[in-house]
């Protein structure tokens, strides 16, 4: 950490040039004897991508920017305002601290929050940028796990972010993350009465009830339609072998929905529809959670097929969790390809056997604008084209 960064100087060249490209800072001779063209090409790119996930830091003064791979694996002010709200009691402990954004968080709820980090730098970073935002946190630059071996203290909630070990992997199981939570699993329950595992969305979930056992909760959450986070909550004091399943939809419009899977796994639909005057494409949250059946129950509305995820419906439904469109012409995919005249949609597929891709470079059509066309398999198993308008 070069302190020599947060001169006032270099600070204003910095606020100045937030608008200039990264490699042309970066070639530029630096204007400052203690600060290298590289710092400073660092320091923009690295506010710059904070604009919009972390605005309490872009918009306070002298915020010391980490690199541009830690914000990249940091969460969002949006997701870790929302995991603050799932932690319990007053005591927590943050094993995977990064460059604090959670931490900062829990410590506006928690009386005391200890925040872990074994790379020294983003230990430095995150206790300096925690003064500059106003907020007491206790920094220990250590392995959070080693720490928590040696001490004899109880939390109230353990706090952990596991990343995955190999770096060009996908990790569907916790068991291929580090820190390796199944193996530490009973020291986390020695010193803790609750514990929250942020996991990439990627993580299968069934299979991380079966390895954790006996979880208590699950909130899946998505941004903008984009799952962003898997949060595992285990309790002492409540366990079952069937958690609750939450959906988070943040953002502008904020929505929630709770399921349990073996709510899905037993409700059944006994008729399919074809597509009627609305149509309804869920959120990436319900998707990820599994939540395909209990849609059509809790909001009114029929599944345009077993294996489409598209639902629909003649009556409006305005609270449903996802995107919705109203339904403008329906072809079937043979007599669209003899009568299309759209050149520019937007193009989704459910169960379809074709991409996005596929489809846009067979059938010579440019992505965007306001039209939507959403590929899709039938009640009658016949290939649909539904042609829609975006109900926003």
């Amino acid at each position: 950490m070069n302190k020599n960064i947060l001169d006032g100087e270099v600070q204003k060249f910095i606020n100045f040039n937030l608008h200039v490209d990264i490699p042309t800072i970066s070639l530029k001779k630096s204007p400052f004897t203690l600060v290298s063209s590289k710092e400073l090409a660092e320091q923009i790119d690295s506010k710059k991508r904070c604009e919009l996930k972390l605005p309490r830091w872009f918009n306070s003064k002298g915020i010391y920017y980490p690199p541009k791979i830690a914000i990249e694996q940091a969460s969002s002010e949006i997701t870790a305002k929302y995991k603050a709200d799932l932690i319990q009691g007053e005591e927590l402990i943050d094993l995977t601290g990064g460059i604090g954004v959670d931490s900062l968080f829990f410590a506006r709820i928690a009386k005391s929050v200890t925040h872990c980090e074994i790379n020294q730098e983003l230990s430095e970073i995150a206790e300096y940028n925690s003064k500059i935002l106003g907020l007491s946190i206790l920094f220990i630059h250590s392995n959070g796990l080693e720490y928590l071996l040696k001490s004899n203290k109880i939390f109230s909630t353990i706090y952990i972010d596991p990343s995955r070990r190999i770096n060009s992997k996908k990790v569907f199981m916790l068991k291929d993350c580090e820190p390796d939570i199944i193996s530490n699993l009973q020291l986390l329950k020695d010193h803790s009465s609750r514990i929250l595992i942020k996991t990439a969305p990627l993580l299968d979930i069934q299979s991380s009830i079966k390895e954790l056992k006996q979880v208590h909760s699950i909130h899946v959450i998505s941004i903008k339609n984009e799952c962003k986070e898997l949060l595992i909550i285990i309790d002492k004091e409540e366990k079952t072998d069937d958690p609750l399943i939450t959906c988070a939809l943040l953002g502008d419009d904020e929505k929630t929905y709770s399921f349990k899977l073996s709510e899905e796994k037993e409700f059944q639909i006994h008729k399919y529809s074809e597509p009627l005057e609305y149509i309804y494409e869920p959120d990436a949250a319900l998707l990820k959670a599994g939540c395909f059946k209990l849609i059509t129950r809790d909001f009114n509305c029929d599944k345009i097929h077993q294996h489409t995820h598209l639902y629909t419906s003649n009556q409006l439904m305005n609270l449903f969790p996802g995107r919705k469109f109203i339904l403008k012409k329906a072809w079937e995919y043979g007599t669209f390809i003899k009568e299309n005249q759209i050149k520019k949609a937007n193009i989704i597929c459910r169960n379809f056997g074709l991409s996005p891709e596929e489809i846009k470079k067979n059938l010579k059509i440019n992505d965007g604008g306001n039209e939507y066309l959403l590929f899709c398999t039938g009640a009658k198993n016949e290939r649909l084209v539904l042609n829609c308008a975006r109900i926003v």
